[in-house]
């Protein structure tokens, strides 16, 4: 027998359009259905009608859940976290609040190295164990799709460790797990002064491994002043793509060193932070279609500028949102404060957000053929919001507004 779910009394289910989403054009534009019905069958979505009308089938579905009038949108899609590490670095507030600056920090040795040397002490159950309890409060937060980057290991052993988590995380939690290799996250103290040996070692060791494994389906690098330069991230990136990964940027959070522009120019499908980035750099990434991945509580959280969104999404450049959780520059893993924040901050319009949150991320980390958007024939992934619209969802912060969170058809 079929498992079956009905979704009635939906206040506004609001979607964006999935056949113009990640191309740019119209990344504003969504479908609003009012008094919307939705039927599930076997974790797929069958139909969805609206205007009081349910959906044929309809009174012999083996669950009903009643949204009470309530919005319902797609499941939230996390494109950007550092999930695995082991640690925290609290201990950098006092330097921060007499005026160390990220940098400042980091090449004094504290910063991303910090957390290097507590992940490489973690043992694998410790940093699985502590990652599936992030994984669950995402879920409450209305996440049921999450992409995870490595880049806290910095040499063989301790990179696959992190990534053998996110795969035991994949098969193990109801989340849906996307895992990008990202060795090249920062100098380790190993390599002090020897970044273009680093970069060899990556290439010719750690990425076929990464490959034989099947640990990752993306590469990324910190392009960055005082990290990684654009020859070296351009030769880490080649190295990936020559094994079949995808290929991600760290570009322009900074200093705007052209990281953005090489995005462009390897055709990577997201470039990410972009906080400092120029005309050159967006006109390089519009053209190619590569993804603006945006943080905007990385910039709350450091006291930084925030990336021109709006800028961006005038050219046509797909705009998605992420958490950019971590245990340095971002310690929240709630996207509905990135939500609150890209309203506030970035100006962008709750449609353009509701984009930036589902489809665009979707399409970014390789999954928009499955997630992202509410239609006939994909994954049963949603949210019905303690909100009777997506004006709601961006005006409230500090309050979990989801009420239920199904995933694959199932309540979680």
């Amino acid at each position: 027998m079929k498992n079956t779910l009905l979704i009635k009394n939906i206040g506004i289910l609001q979607t964006p359009v999935g056949s113009y989403s990640h191309k740019g054009e119209k990344q504003g534009e969504n479908i609003k259905m009012k008094d919307a019905a939705l039927l599930i069958e076997d974790g797929i979505i069958k139909e969805i009608c609206e205007n009081g009308q349910l959906p044929k089938g309809s009174e012999e579905v083996t669950t009903i859940i009643d949204a009470e009038g309530k919005l319902v949108t797609p499941g939230l899609v996390e494109g950007h976290t550092h999930l695995v590490f082991g640690g925290y670095r609290q201990n950098e507030i006092p330097l921060k609040l007499k005026g160390a600056t990220y940098l400042d920090i980091l090449r004094a040795g504290g910063g991303i190295l910090d957390t290097v040397r507590h992940t490489r002490q973690a043992s694998f159950e410790e940093l699985y164990n502590k990652s599936f309890d992030f994984l669950d409060e995402m879920m409450a937060l209305g996440v049921t799709t999450c992409e995870a980057k490595s880049g806290y290991g910095l040499d063989m052993e301790n990179e696959i460790k992190m990534l053998q988590a996110v795969k035991a995380l994949e098969q193990n939690h109801p989340m849906d797990m996307v895992s990008t290799f990202m060795g090249a996250h920062a100098i380790p103290d190993e390599y002090k002064d020897k970044a273009d040996a680093f970069i060899d070692m990556l290439c010719e060791e750690v990425i076929p491994e990464v490959e034989r494994q099947q640990l990752a389906e993306f590469a990324d690098v910190f392009c960055e002043d005082s990290v990684f330069n654009v020859a070296q991230s351009k030769k880490y990136l080649e190295s990936a793509k020559a094994h079949g990964l995808g290929l991600k940027i760290h570009a322009d959070e900074i200093e705007e060193i052209g990281g953005s522009e090489l995005a462009g120019e390897m055709g990577a499908i997201s470039a990410e932070h972009l906080i400092a980035i120029g005309e050159k750099g967006m006109a390089a990434m519009a053209k190619a279609g590569t993804t603006a991945m945006l943080l905007p509580a990385t910039s709350f959280y450091l006291g930084k500028t925030f990336a021109p969104a709006r800028r961006m999404i005038e050219l046509n450049i797909p705009v998605a949102i992420a958490s950019d959780f971590n245990p340095g520059s971002c310690p929240s893993l709630n996207l509905q404060f990135a939500i609150n924040l890209g309203y506030l901050r970035y100006k962008m319009t709750p449609e353009e957000i509701l984009t930036a949150v589902t489809i665009n991320p979707a399409c970014a980390i390789g999954r928009g053929d499955k997630v992202g958007t509410l239609e006939a024939g994909k994954q049963a992934d949603l949210v019905i919001w303690d909100a009777p619209n997506m004006e709601m969802l961006c005006y409230r912060f500090g309050s979990n507004l989801a009420m239920q969170v199904i995933k694959k058809g199932s309540l979680v």
